[in-house]
């Protein structure tokens, strides 16, 4: 199994902490971001790493990985960065963004999914919003799935907190054979896949028949996108309750 660590973005968000290195080499516990992701990937038995840069890409290019260059990153999309690493798409294929951490059964578990597109989910993901932010509708998106484990939709702006069944991690699995689907899917409309967000592509395949399978968990996670998040991150792990060490 490989995996495909997606970190061309500078992450705004972080302010001056990605002012001279991407998001992902903040540090965590005395570790950057990645080096937890690149661990619990490992512990879980994924043993071939490649990264997607873009921002300060020469700071990614020195961790002894292979790499790929998104050089539209300023103006492109998660998609579009996974797209260029498309020669990639020989087998099955784990995706991470680089602004998570995750414990590594968080890994197992979707390791486990052989369905054509696994996506990984919090079902207890209101105790984590409520630590980053001062309502939990706060930067929460829809998350709807049916009893057979199928993700019905996602992603979509909401005003109901009764629309979330849970939220989206930002770790999938794809097959070789959806990877194929996604490559000939470019191939016809290119621009539409440059500005396509992870979330958007879930929403948009769902809308045109694709089955989408939700891989819960319950914590073991979380999300690096403010000043905020790291420390809340950082009470989590001080805490035990993120057991990433």
């Amino acid at each position: 199994m490989k995996a495909i660590i997606l970190a061309a973005g500078r992450g705004s968000r972080l302010k001056e902490l990605t002012s001279g290195k991407p998001k992902c080499l903040n540090k965590l516990g005395g570790h950057p971001l990645i080096n937890w992701q690149i661990t619990a990937l490992r512990k879980a038995g994924v043993e071939e790493i490649v990264i997607v840069n873009g921002y300060q890409k020469e700071k990614l290019d020195n961790l002894g990985y292979k790499t790929f260059f998104n050089k539209e990153w300023e103006s492109t999309q998660m998609v579009y960065s996974l797209l260029c690493a498309k020669t990639e798409f020989v087998n099955d294929i784990i995706v991470s963004y680089s602004d998570i951490l995750y414990e590594s059964k968080v890994v197992a578990k979707l390791l486990e999914s052989e369905r054509e597109i696994s996506v990984v989910y919090d079902k207890e993901w209101r105790n984590l919003w409520e630590d980053r932010f001062d309502s939990p509708l706060d930067d929460a998106e829809s998350f709807r799935i049916s009893e057979e484990g199928q993700i019905t939709e996602i992603g979509k702006s909401v005003d109901n907190i009764n629309c979330i069944q849970g939220q989206y991690v930002g770790l999938l699995r794809f097959s070789s054979k959806f990877l194929k689907k996604l490559i000939e899917m470019e191939n016809k409309n290119k621009e539409l896949y440059k500005k396509m967000d992870m979330t958007s592509l879930l929403q948009h395949l769902i809308q045109n028949s694709f089955k989408i399978y939700g891989v819960p968990i319950k914590g073991g996670w979380c999300e690096v996108d403010t000043e905020k998040d790291l420390k809340v991150a950082t009470e989590l792990l001080n805490r035990g309750k993120l057991k990433i060490k």
